[in-house]
């Protein structure tokens, strides 16, 4: 995650990988219908563009710089949100299942890394301005959880990040609602634990690899050695 420069070559090589299996799909089929991912992708880009500003802000306590980490926060589910993209998966007999499977899934690692990669700046702002790991934790914790519920309301309630300034009223009534009643919305709150769930691991088990790579090479030296 370090290394920004071949992240950005390594996800323009996804984009363009995605875009050649879906053009082909189109060019075979006539039919457009995945087209909508590369739409996906660009919103779960959004995040991760935002989240490049805000590691070089320099002061933490300023409107600008709390401004766009809350866009941040309101696009972030975006990039969360592709994973569930996989639900079209269905066999068709002009396409292949595995073609379809190897679409949706590039898609989904694509929104997964966007997603990673821009948590990852932000967890990397906070240690930076709080000096507290523990709280860094316990707020990448809670972004986690946030862009679960947001995943939650966008496939399930389909709301999208703008409505909260097209239809504010509505989307923050429906919000209150859910966090009001919690138990009559018990279904809401699982699916959402279970989206941080498996987002958390995802995310703290990518960030492990980098120090399971030198442990290999550091065992690979002794044993030469």
């Amino acid at each position: 995650m370090a290394r920004l420069s071949l992240f950005k070559r390594i996800t323009a090589l996804f984009i363009l990988f995605l875009a050649v299996l879906i053009f082909a799909r189109i060019g075979y089929t006539g039919s457009k219908k995945y087209i909508f991912l590369l739409w996906n992708i660009f919103l779960a880009w959004i995040p991760f563009g935002l989240s490049l500003y805000i590691h070089k802000c320099r002061i933490f306590k300023s409107w600008k710089t709390l401004s766009v980490l809350a866009c941040w926060l309101l696009f972030f589910p975006n990039a969360l949100y592709v994973v569930t993209d996989l639900i079209h998966l269905q066999e068709e007999a002009s396409v292949p299942a595995w073609y379809d499977a190897i679409l949706l899934f590039t898609a989904s690692i694509l929104g997964l890394l966007y997603a990673f990669a821009s948590l990852y700046k932000i967890e990397q702002f906070l240690n930076r301005h709080l000096k507290s790991s523990v709280v860094t934790g316990q707020l990448t914790l809670f972004f986690i959880f946030a862009g679960s519920f947001g995943v939650y309301l966008g496939r399930f309630d389909r709301w999208n990040s703008w409505d909260i300034v097209t239809y504010p009223h509505h989307l923050l009534r429906d919000i209150a609602n859910y966090c009001t009643a919690p138990v009559h919305h018990y279904r809401i709150w699982l699916i959402t634990l279970i989206f941080t769930a498996f987002f958390s691991l995802m995310y703290y088990a990518i960030k492990q690899l980098p120090g399971l790579m030198h442990e290999k090479r550091s065992f690979k030296n002794q044993a030469q050695g």
